[in-house]
């Protein structure tokens, strides 16, 4: 699987014009005319080792940026999409005069991330000036960003989701595969079974018909890299913990006080000793 795929489920679904307005007018309420412009200008390779998950388009002078994040939402999202939509107003004054008197205007950014992660999430606002230190210092920050987060689980947002006939198809799609794995059923099977539940149910019917062995392979290509993110954060963690609980046999703690403190065991604890 070298380079990893192109795209996401998420980003050949809405890389379509008509889906893509469909699914903008659901998150700001804002129909856009037939006959609006518009211009799909995503990046490549930006987020996750070489999974596409993001879209970003230009619109009646806006320049909106969707992520789908599908993972425990990460507290540096609003610094990534700072560094993105720098990357975006980069290409777009590339060639300008950007040293004369002239003003050169850009597209006002929104900022969306679409989650349906397992953690318990409904809506917020994630912000740059989180980042920050020393904030105590000033009165204001004379730079933000701010990102929508919303939860598009089945079930969830449903006022939002079912605006799009699309993101509500998607959703259901998405929860139907996680519903047959549950059942006991390998990723492949259970990619099956949802398709064949969302083509029974005129769910995204359209859609599966022309891109179905496509679905098929990245949603496989998707999994695997969120389960291997999973594992990767785990031994993340057992390490950290590791040489934590070596630090405080170094400084005489007994390794009862590091098994509370670490949530170690006292036999992996005595096996550092070693």
């Amino acid at each position: 699987m070298s380079g990893g795929p192109k795209n996401s489920v998420f980003t050949l679904l809405f890389s379509d014009e008509a889906r893509l307005r469909e699914l903008y007018y659901a998150l700001t309420g804002i129909k856009l005319a037939t006959d609006t412009p518009l211009i799909i200008n995503t990046l490549e390779d930006i987020f996750y080792m070489g999974r596409v998950n993001d879209i970003s388009f230009e619109a009646d002078g806006k320049l909106v940026v969707l992520i789908e994040h599908q993972s425990t939402i990460n507290p540096n999202m609003p610094l990534r999409l700072l560094l993105y939509i720098a990357r975006l107003y980069e290409k777009m004054a590339s060639g300008k005069k950007v040293y004369t008197r002239k003003l050169i205007t850009l597209p006002r950014p929104q900022f969306f991330v679409l989650y349906n992660g397992k953690e318990p999430l409904d809506q917020e606002v994630m912000r740059l000036s989180e980042s920050f230190a020393n904030t105590t210092f000033e009165s204001r920050n004379l730079l933000e960003l701010e990102v929508k987060v919303i939860n598009i689980n089945y079930g969830q947002n449903d006022t939002i989701v079912r605006q799009s006939a699309t993101l509500y198809g998607y959703s259901a799609f998405i929860y139907k595969v996680q519903e047959y794995i549950k059942e006991g059923n390998s990723l492949e099977k259970a990619t099956e079974l949802a398709v064949d539940y969302c083509l029974s149910h005129e769910i995204l019917q359209e859609f599966l018909d022309k891109h179905l062995e496509e679905v098929k392979n990245m949603l496989t290509q998707e999994w695997n890299l969120e389960e291997a993110k999973e594992v990767w954060f785990e031994e993340g963690l057992e390490r950290g913990l590791e040489k934590t609980a070596r630090n405080m046999l170094k400084i005489g703690l007994s390794p009862d006080i590091i098994a509370k403190a670490t949530t170690l065991t006292i036999e992996a604890i005595e096996k550092l000793k070693d």
